[in-house]
């Protein structure tokens, strides 16, 4: 029993700084270390050394030496490569969500954008960060694909922080085509939904790239 809840305890921690990479609480070049991080979950080193290895393997977080664990700055090609990856993913996860959305999913979506502009509004870019995470993931799950959510995890796994890091900056509007995105849903339109995820994600391309550099000019 003992061995059984020690691994529960090690997905958990595993799934909660998964969750802090993806909805970018943890930033871009940040030194992650074992005893903080302990800490600010209030467990034990041993189920955070583990779950720090396993995000070393899938390439979330990087070893630059025996001390010195950080979350990585992709490259402006990774990154790239990342991006149009997802605006052929999640174009095709909006165009199905548009084919089966309801009324309560449609609702759903209202309420997180009308939430991501109160964070907005008060300059709480961590939570407008999250929320709009959220809404990328709330259409997978209208589509009811949860492979393209697995794979979907998996890139915003890598590219969250980047992404958090950078709205932070720029301040830009984050629910400009999500707007477009839910007006396509409510009409069943799934070409016009595809066609605002892709200008979504696509439209931050430029941006998100001079943040990239800002790194190496540091």
């Amino acid at each position: 029993m003992k061995e059984v809840n020690k691994d529960s305890l090690g997905r958990t921690i595993y799934g909660r700084i998964c969750r802090d990479l993806v909805r970018g609480k943890l930033r871009p070049n940040q030194k992650i270390t074992i005893r903080g991080l302990a800490e600010s979950l209030g467990t034990s080193s041993t189920p955070v050394r583990d779950a720090v290895q396993r995000l070393l393997q899938d390439n979330a977080l990087e070893q630059r030496s025996v001390r010195d664990v950080r979350v990585p700055v992709l490259t402006a090609r990774q990154y790239m490569e990342i991006s149009y990856m997802r605006a052929e993913l999640e174009g095709l996860a909006a165009a199905k969500a548009a084919e089966v959305a309801e009324d309560r999913d449609v609702a759903r979506l209202k309420h997180i954008i009308m939430r991501n502009e109160e964070a907005i509004a008060a300059a709480r870019w961590s939570k407008a960060t999250e929320l709009n995470q959220k809404f990328h993931f709330a259409l997978a799950g209208m589509a009811d694909m949860p492979l393209m959510l697995d794979v979907l995890h998996r890139l915003w796994l890598r590219t969250g922080p980047l992404i958090a890091g950078y709205y932070e900056g720029a301040k830009e509007d984050l629910v400009q085509q999500h707007h477009v995105i839910v007006s396509a849903c409510e009409r069943r339109d799934a070409a016009s939904a595809r066609t605002a995820m892709r200008a979504d994600i696509e439209g931050a391309r430029k941006g998100i790239a001079a943040y990239i550099t800002s790194f190496s000019a540091d």
